[in-house]
């Protein structure tokens, strides 16, 4: 666990406490010792946070204290914004949601200095077109996260139909439309199928037969291995 978090970690486990807390309640929590919550308490007040108490009686946090609100950087609000309406643009109709309610929620955190960068922002994205589609997104991008196969309706380049059974990796988001990269039963192979091009699509109660990091390392392989074939025959 980083720094950062343990802090954090530390001041939500006094904001819960009705009573003083040990540092070795605090350190078995999070499992690291009593010298490492000592020090990370010394940096908590430090930072002016209102922790009272001491070694071998316990802390207790001082009421009304709140977290400060979310501190970017303006570079980083502009990436923030940057990445939120390229999504917005871009993203299937839940995900462009999500995006819309994350700004919102940015603009509510941020301090009002920094509002401009919201409602005035620096950047923008051009709109393009989308091709259709028979299918929603958020069924893939829930079928990677939960590592259930699915069944497709795939018609290709030149019309013709098949059935496949895939592992989905992920849903990668392009300009021109969505692309999602998966293992196929059918070829034995990694390939790839256009959103666009699929006309239906089912997740399947059985699911990915290996742990989803190994299936996307085996997935990174055979993209580095395709890439230097690309170059090797460019040169």
């Amino acid at each position: 666990m980083r720094r950062a978090d343990r802090l954090f970690e530390i001041v939500q486990r006094l904001r819960r406490a009705r009573n003083p807390v040990s540092a070795e309640a605090i350190a078995e929590e999070l499992q690291v010792s009593k010298r490492t919550i000592y020090r990370d308490i010394a940096v908590l007040i430090g930072q002016r946070v209102p922790i009272i108490g001491e070694p071998g009686i316990g802390y207790v946090l001082e009421r009304g204290f709140d977290m400060p609100p979310l501190m970017l950087t303006p570079d980083e609000l502009d990436a923030a914004m940057l990445g939120a309406s390229w999504v917005a643009s871009r993203g299937e109709p839940e995900l462009a949601r999500a995006a819309q309610n994350l700004i919102a929620k940015i603009e509510a955190v941020v301090p009002a200095a920094l509002h401009s960068h919201i409602l005035e922002p620096a950047t923008s994205i051009a709109p393009v077109p989308v091709p259709p589609e028979r299918i929603r997104a958020a069924m893939l991008r829930e079928a990677i996260r939960t590592g259930r196969k699915i069944t497709l309706e795939y018609e290709d380049n030149r019309g013709a139909v098949t059935r496949r059974i895939v592992w989905p990796i992920l849903l990668g988001y392009r300009d021109s439309g969505r692309i999602l990269a998966a293992w196929c039963e059918t070829r034995s192979a990694f390939r790839y199928f256009r959103t666009d091009r699929i006309l239906a699509a089912d997740i399947l109660a059985a699911r990915i037969p290996e742990r989803r990091a190994t299936l996307r390392a085996r997935w990174q392989i055979a993209m580095d291995d395709e890439r230097e074939r690309y170059l090797a025959a460019g040169k």
